[in-house]
């Protein structure tokens, strides 16, 4: 009589999402829960994979609507649900012909501690394990990425050119202010705080940065920079930052729009009162998304990783331990209150 085989069960933590909601996400619109799941794949989870997460990031797109939005890759909060994000895990078990026991991917998972996951498209393998596996979630994953596209691809940059970088002490402004650096340009970059203006500054090499917050004319603040103008804005805040940076744009300026961090929340969006800057000088505004440029990640990788292991990009990483800490750190991304890229750190083999 041939032996039934035993499946191990085991506790799997997660964070869930307490309904819909509506703009940025706070601690009590989480709840945290607790299931059992089998290590093994059932029968009928074809192209699957079994994963143990390591790393989730929390970022700015992680914020919430009433209802699903057809334009979403996913939707981060769905009542009773584990909430969707980004990160780093370890295959367990594989139906997927791509990806095998024992393989590290980064991509989209769940706030659980392990994962059957069937949306696979964009699963990236670790094969450069020589550099800190939570790099995947923000400086060799997504965000990175966005930024590598952001700069290169649509900002079209030239050396010497004059950059500007809103909320640059985020994942992705960090990075394009040190690739901008790194091509002869002269950056600035606006942070929310005294402490942040001055890692941008003497951490990340910026040519210089200010504190938004204490400065009551931002047309006046840029011109202190921009003496002769801005070649290329990168954008994240929108509202009154998109409207002192039109009118201080030089001609021919590309504006790269990643996000308007500042309409998110609010009930009326500010409206713009300097559009017509776009003609008089020939501006350029192109948004992106980062999904439609993933076939370049090969490429971003050669030029990366050789500036990280030569010591000539740094990165900022701001760790909570354990899914108990999930939901806060997330909160604190719409806050202003991670010292850097924020991580959830759920296991370090």
């Amino acid at each position: 009589m041939a032996e039934t085989k035993v499946v191990e069960k085991v506790k799997n933590k997660q964070v869930k999402a307490k309904d819909y909601i509506t703009g940025n996400p706070k601690e009590t619109d989480m709840y945290l829960s607790s299931s059992t799941i089998s290590l093994q794949l059932p029968p009928e989870a074809s192209n699957a994979v079994l994963v143990k997460n390591l790393y989730l990031s929390c970022d700015p797109y992680m914020r919430g609507s009433k209802k699903p939005l057809k334009d979403r890759v996913f939707d981060t909060f769905v009542p009773d649900s584990v909430i969707v994000g980004y990160g780093v895990f370890k295959v367990l078990e594989s139906k997927h012909p791509d990806f095998k026991t024992g393989d590290l991917l980064w991509g989209v998972t769940k706030w659980e501690e392990y994962s059957i996951l069937t949306n696979t498209e964009n699963f990236f393998k670790i094969d450069h394990t020589d550099v800190p596996l939570s790099y995947y979630t923000g400086l060799l994953g997504m965000p990175g990425m966005s930024a590598y596209v952001a700069f290169y691809e649509i900002g079209a940059p030239k050396k010497g050119e004059y950059v500007f970088i809103s909320s640059a002490f985020g994942a992705i402004g960090q990075l394009v202010g040190q690739l901008a650096k790194l091509m002869g340009c002269y950056v600035v970059g606006s942070a929310g705080s005294k402490e942040k203006v001055e890692i941008l500054k003497n951490k990340f090499g910026f040519d210089g940065a200010f504190n938004y917050k204490e400065e009551h004319d931002l047309d006046a603040a840029l011109k202190r920079y921009f003496a002769e103008g801005i070649d290329i804005y990168f954008e994240n805040v929108g509202g009154k930052m998109l409207d002192a940076a039109l009118v201080n744009m030089r001609r021919r300026g590309r504006i790269v729009v990643a996000g308007m961090i500042s309409q998110y929340d609010i009930s009326e969006p500010e409206p713009i009162k300097n559009l017509v800057s776009i003609i008089y000088k020939q501006v350029r505004i192109e948004a992106f998304t980062v999904f439609d440029y993933y076939h370049l990640y090969p490429k971003f990788l050669e030029t990366m990783l050789p500036y990280i292991r030569e010591g000539k990009v740094s990165y900022v990483e701001a760790f909570a331990e354990g899914l108990d800490n999930g939901p806060a750190a997330l909160e604190a991304i719409f806050t202003g209150r991670n010292p850097g890229k924020q991580v959830v750190v759920l296991s370090h083999e």
